[in-house]
């Protein structure tokens, strides 16, 4: 078992202040004492200092500890204070130590996976469905990782003593499978447990209450939420952040000031945002499990603003024939997006992997914005008139209210 591992220690206390206001004041606490409103954008790549041999030590300090240095910034390689702000509010809000972001949320993995390479830790155990290109990443050895893919039951007897990741999303991209984040952090053991937290977001879900030791976000998606802008986050103790600061130094994946502004500035939204569009998803789920131009719903028991549904129909027919959604990649933007996994964000996986995973040719993953339902009910209808052409069910399909619902007539 991995003894390095267990450095990784225990998240911090459970915040004392509710997320919603967490999530207006994280990283804006003493913005009231510097006489400002707003939270500046610091755009400088470099600062000047008239004490070398001083600025010299403090970057020793920093290469041999991780820690942000003391004092003013030195370079924007090494620490931002823009982006410093956003670490802090999305380290309150996932109740951990520390949070360390980088320039999008597969930049934030490959350094999670060259830290614990960099301990001679390189082999990771890992749950299918992961979003494609988190799946192409550890599958294709790109960075001399090697993956042993299981179920959730499987995870113990998969680890091997140079395991330096246990490795799940839940919910899951894209069908919206869910683990139990407990149970499997107790299988485990001493094996840190990273959990993509993207779809669920801190609103629903908070990975270190259960016993994870690592959650990471495409903060891209719901963090940002309203689709300009590109960043990666992952929450952790300070001992692991100080390692992943070295490796974003070394390598160069930092996240730009400005994106730290605009995630900093969609965090004060998040809760708002994720309630609403989640009570849509909701409401949509509920009317397309009982279309019969639908095989098939998933949505996750968590809840949430993502919806999957495998249709009768054709679904490229389905994507060409909405207008007020959005036929677009990605999700958790304010408007409402639709995408056909198998051709898009899961195309890069190999097809025996990808259709054993549940992501079939007739799935659509949908991710609710902030319209209003009945309009985005009535595009949605529409579109599934035009990819039902011809098409006849022969079989409804079975499966628990919630995740699998079997459409009831209309």
């Amino acid at each position: 078992m991995d003894t390095e591992s267990s450095a990784l220690t225990a998240p911090a206390p459970i915040r004392s202040r509710a997320l919603a206001t967490e999530a207006v004041h994280a990283g804006r606490d003493d913005l009231a004492s510097l006489g400002l409103h707003a939270a500046p954008i610091d755009l400088s790549t470099t600062y000047p200092s008239y004490d070398s041999r001083g600025e010299a030590e403090r970057i020793d300090a920093f290469a041999a500890t991780g820690a942000r240095p003391d004092g003013p910034p030195v370079y924007a390689r090494l620490d931002n204070p823009t982006t410093a702000r956003f670490e802090t509010a999305l380290a309150r809000l996932e109740g951990a130590d520390s949070a360390v972001a980088f320039a999008s949320g597969m930049a934030a993995l490959t350094a999670v996976l060259l830290a614990r390479a960099s301990k001679g830790l390189r082999h990771v155990v890992a749950v299918r469905p992961l979003y494609g290109c988190s799946d192409h990443l550890l599958g294709a050895g790109l960075l001399g990782t090697e993956v042993t893919w299981t179920d959730p039951a499987g995870i113990a007897d998969a680890i091997r003593p140079d395991t330096g990741l246990v490795m799940v999303e839940t919910p899951a991209n894209p069908t919206l499978a869910e683990v139990d984040i407990k149970a499997v952090a107790h299988s485990c053991g001493s094996v840190p447990l990273l959990v993509d937290n993207t779809f669920a977001t801190p609103v629903l879900q908070r990975p270190l209450e259960h016993g994870a030791r690592i959650v990471l976000h495409s903060a891209t998606k719901y963090l940002g939420g309203h689709g300009d802008v590109m960043g990666g986050v992952v929450a952790c103790d300070e001992e692991f952040a100080a390692t992943l600061r070295q490796v974003r130094f070394a390598t160069g994946g930092v996240l730009h000031p400005l994106a730290g502004y605009l995630l900093l500035r969609g965090l004060s939204t998040l809760s708002v945002r994720v309630l609403a569009a989640s009570a849509s998803a909701a409401e949509l789920t509920r009317r397309l499990s009982a279309d019969p131009r639908v095989a098939r719903v998933h949505y996750p028991e968590l809840g949430g603003a993502m919806v999957a549904f495998e249709v009768y129909g054709d679904p490229h027919l389905v994507i060409a024939g909405v207008r007020l959604v959005t036929p677009a990649v990605s999700l958790g933007s304010v408007d409402t997006l639709i995408q056909h996994p198998a051709s898009i964000s899961h195309r890069i996986v190999d097809e025996g992997d990808r259709q054993a995973a549940g992501v079939s040719d007739r799935l659509l993953r949908m991710s609710v914005g902030l319209e209003d339902v009945e309009d985005l009910w009535a595009d949605l209808c529409q579109a599934l008139s035009d990819g039902s052409a011809g098409a006849v069910p022969s079989a409804r399909a079975q499966g628990p209210a919630g995740r699998e619902t079997q459409p009831a007539g209309r």
